[in-house]
């Protein structure tokens, strides 16, 4: 008799980032409004938009909405995790604004996640969108696979750590459902930067809990050209970089992880040669030298990283010599020409 007795749905906290992306937002709320799943409550986060999307968000006349506006550009990562912080739902979902959700996105997740309190969070598989909104179907395919979720079984993986943060298969920026609980937000870094998704994969996986999957595609992603993934500038790369080493060493202290640390130690050596290839494009020699020399001590050096270490010492050498050179030239005219 009991098993015939339906449970009332639990509360899901969609949280929804944006900055600058008006005609995409609509698209992304639009797909969060539309869920099969309807006990949900959406979180519209705007990060200061040179055009405030209020008007955007309030033509939906949906009270599940909420609308919340910064006062100031406060960073990609503090604006998502600050959404998640006031979430009230059991579970949390983030949907970038330039992505989208099938409609039974949620119906698909949050079961297991329900029928299984040792699962953190619940995943799918994606479709790659162009501009358009077009799926792109080379690119949907390349990748699953690059993200080694084309060949992976679909149900529980416990642990998942491996799965999460060696292999990145579980994309929480747009194609997951957490169990709120399982990460205490407020004490989420945001030297993560770009990569908060990993580190959440991380926190999410690191106590053993397991992982619900299914490859499904309820999600697509947007490529386009303000995609941050497609970005190349030099002090963007610099501070990936640098958040990308911060995670692995986070990740290196975890003894819990032991299994996984010569993978972590690999991608630290390969984030430093990153670095300093970076710095060294941006004129920075000196600040280039130790991520190179970093590389050296584990003995991982590529004859590139070496020509690079070398050619910052010789930057310097000769950016030093110009300046003593033209040092000596503007005494020389100040006395000549007293």
């Amino acid at each position: 008799m009991l098993n015939n007795i339906e449970l009332p749905e639990p509360l899901v906290s969609v949280v929804i980032p944006t900055y600058n992306r008006p005609e995409y937002l609509k698209q992304a709320i639009a797909s969060a409004v539309n869920q099969r799943f309807k006990n949900i409550e959406i979180i519209v986060c705007d990060n200061c938009s040179d055009v405030n999307p209020q008007p955007i968000v309030e033509a939906f006349q949906d009270e599940r909405i909420r609308f919340c506006r910064n006062s100031h550009n406060i960073g990609m990562v503090a604006n998502i995790i600050n959404g998640i912080i006031i979430a009230r739902g059991k579970y949390v979902a983030s949907l970038h604004d330039d992505d989208m959700w099938e409609p039974d996105f949620l119906a698909k997740l949050v079961p297991p996640l329900e029928a299984n309190s040792d699962l953190a969070l619940a995943f799918c598989d994606h479709y790659v969108i162009k501009a358009d909104g077009q799926i792109d179907d080379k690119l949907t395919q390349e990748c699953s696979e690059t993200w080694k979720r084309a060949n992976l079984a679909a149900g529980i993986h416990q642990p998942f750590y491996k799965i999460a943060i060696e292999n990145m298969s579980v994309a929480t920026a747009n194609a997951a459902v957490i169990r709120k609980d399982v990460v205490d937000w407020k004490a989420f870094p945001l030297e993560v930067g770009g990569f908060y998704d990993l580190y959440i994969n991380y926190l999410c996986s690191r106590s053993g809990l397991g992982a619900y999957y299914t490859p499904e595609k309820l999600t697509r992603y947007r490529e386009h050209e303000l995609t941050d993934t497609l970005t190349d500038n030099a002090q963007i790369n610099i501070r990936k970089a640098k958040n990308h080493i911060f995670c692995y060493e986070q990740f290196m202290q975890d003894t819990r992880l032991q299994e996984l640390h010569p993978h972590f130690q690999q991608r630290l050596i390969e984030a430093n040669q990153y670095l300093g290839m970076s710095l060294l494009k941006a004129g920075q020699p000196e600040l280039a030298r130790p991520h190179f020399l970093y590389v050296w001590q584990n003995k991982k050096l590529s004859v590139r990283a070496i020509a690079a270490l070398l050619l910052s010492f010789i930057y310097s050498l000769l950016s030093n010599t110009f300046i003593g050179v033209k040092g000596y030239v503007t005494a020389e005219r100040k006395a000549t020409s007293g």
